[in-house]
């Protein structure tokens, strides 16, 4: 079993929107959540497309639209997920619940290589199916929480972006007036000729 880009995305997305429940928001924007996640946004609205189509999230029209979370978070599970966007969790198909395949070996009973996938199966299946996405959201934003970190999309988060952000233009400021003083050390002929008078 290997998670694709696609499904580490659409797990992360519905992270986000669990955290931005918990956070008081009932609507973010796809816009919003591809920037938190530095995700293409083209990639994140066809992801949006099928998390929509498992019933995972909901979405409203307008101006003032978004998505939201389609059913209570403790009611998905990662493992539900991860199968709606990349299939099945067995590595090989004749281990599969969901989407068994035949196997090649003659023997599908006795096969050593089935009864040990079998076995891998039920593992990441175990542990994928036992936790739900408010498992997740709660223990990250409790890690949040203790490092000080704003949720995302909460109200201190938007306030320490701009505070950030007013920083980053201050300095640029302070660096682009630097640049514009001109010290006649900084010339070529100083540097060529070193003091000099005109």
């Amino acid at each position: 079993m290997n998670i694709s880009k696609k499904g580490e995305y659409a797990l992360r997305t519905l992270i986000n929107l669990g955290l931005a429940s918990e956070a008081g928001r009932t609507l973010v924007q796809v816009s919003e959540l591809a920037d938190n996640e530095r995700l293409p946004l083209k990639f994140l609205e066809q992801i949006m497309r099928a998390l929509k189509a498992g019933g995972f999230v909901k979405s409203e029209r307008g101006k003032y639209g978004g998505y939201r979370l389609g059913k209570p978070a403790r009611s998905i599970t990662i493992g539900s997920v991860v199968r709606a966007i990349d299939g099945p969790l067995a590595p090989i198909g004749c281990v599969s619940q969901t989407s068994y395949e035949q196997c090649s070996c003659p023997d599908e009973a006795h096969c050593g290589l089935r009864m040990i996938m079998l076995d891998v199966r039920n593992a990441i299946s175990g542990i994928l199916d036992r936790y739900t996405l408010a498992d997740v959201v709660g223990v990250t934003a409790e890690k949040l929480r203790r490092s000080d970190i704003p949720l995302p999309f909460s109200d201190e988060a938007k306030a320490a972006k701009m505070e950030r952000l007013q920083s980053h233009l201050g300095r640029r400021a302070a660096q682009h007036r630097r640049a514009l003083r001109l010290d006649e050390r900084e010339g070529v002929l100083f540097r060529l000729l070193g003091d000099y008078a005109i």
